[in-house]
């Protein structure tokens, strides 16, 4: 009799009232849906840039004139006459980089400092915009103001004889320019996320406000500032139309920045909007070039996914 009450009693808690069953929401489902759809877009996309990049380039490399070790080391790019050396656009490019580097990144740092620790709220709201405008500004524009305005200006400082009228030193400048506002809305993003007491403390210290910036704010938010140094220099690698226009097309096997030399996105650029017959040894280099690019882009994404967990700082 007990035992009969007791099973009674377990079947009757067993069974949940039908106001308490989950109700199925269909509004949820359809955006869980939608949103799983858009991030399978987004994978789809890449493995499809990757296949075509990948089935372009082994037409480049099964071409008999062509030699992978004589593609990474040989320094003349003249595929017309069978000579297939990437070093002359790929030094090129890291040079362009590398001077948009050299501006971007102190100036970008700098700016993200004031703004985050300095500034105060009436002059975040001006300077902000500004940075948002240079960051909405065509990167033809940019490549023009090289050519017409960022060329004279080296031509007159350091001699119309020394600087010729494309070089990689104005596109780099320039590139500099436009790469800016990417550094510092992410720096000022990654400062602005220390937390306070940090700063506080380090006030209470008797720390100076440069000497909190420098010391305790800075290697705090290092995780997200690697982040956006190396996101800007992904962003400098795969810039066209400022390099296309203002840096000279046509290889160059050079590290004078006064001197033309085209970059490895200036030559896709030009083979693209050319008279190149399809299935040509030029032709299919522009993918074996792109296959290149994406392979240094993937490993500087990468790279700077390891270094920002390594300096990641977690705070309660």
């Amino acid at each position: 009799m007990n035992q009969t009450i007791v099973h009674h009693h377990a079947a009757t808690n067993s069974e949940t009232p039908a106001f308490l069953k989950k109700k199925k929401r269909w509004n949820e489902v359809f955006i869980q849906g939608f949103l799983f759809f858009c991030g399978f877009v987004s994978i789809l996309t890449t493995v499809g840039i990757v296949f075509e990049l990948g089935k372009e380039s082994l037409l480049f490399f099964s071409n008999p004139e062509v030699n992978i070790f004589e593609f990474l080391t040989n320094t003349r790019w003249q595929p017309s006459i069978g000579e297939f050396g990437i070093l002359p656009l790929a030094t090129s490019t890291l040079l362009t980089t590398l001077l948009a580097m050299l501006v971007a990144l102190p100036v970008g740092l700098s700016a993200a400092i004031f703004l985050s620790e300095y500034a105060s709220g009436k002059i975040r709201s001006i300077l902000k915009p500004i940075l948002e405008i240079l960051a909405g500004v065509p990167t033809v524009v940019y490549g023009y103001f090289a050519l017409t305005f960022m060329t004279p200006v080296l031509r007159t400082v350091f001699g119309t004889e020394n600087v010729e009228i494309y070089n990689t030193l104005s596109a780099g400048l320039v590139m500099g320019i436009m790469i800016l506002p990417l550094v510092s809305s992410m720096s000022e993003d990654a400062l602005t996320a220390v937390p306070r007491s940090l700063r506080e403390a380090a006030y209470g210290l008797g720390s100076t406000r440069l000497e909190t910036a420098v010391q305790i704010v800075v290697p705090a938010a290092l995780s997200g500032i690697i982040a956006a140094f190396i996101i800007a220099i992904s962003r400098a690698i795969g810039e066209t139309m400022i390099v296309a226009i203002a840096a000279g097309s046509g290889s160059n096997f050079t590290f004078n920045p006064f001197k033309a030399a085209e970059t490895m996105t200036g030559y896709i650029a030009r083979i693209s909007g050319g008279d190149v017959g399809y299935d040509t040894p030029d032709y299919n280099s522009i993918f074996a070039i792109g296959l290149v690019l994406f392979l240094v882009t993937l490993a500087l994404n990468i790279f700077s996914r390891k270094l920002s967990a390594h300096y990641r700082e977690v705070y309660d």
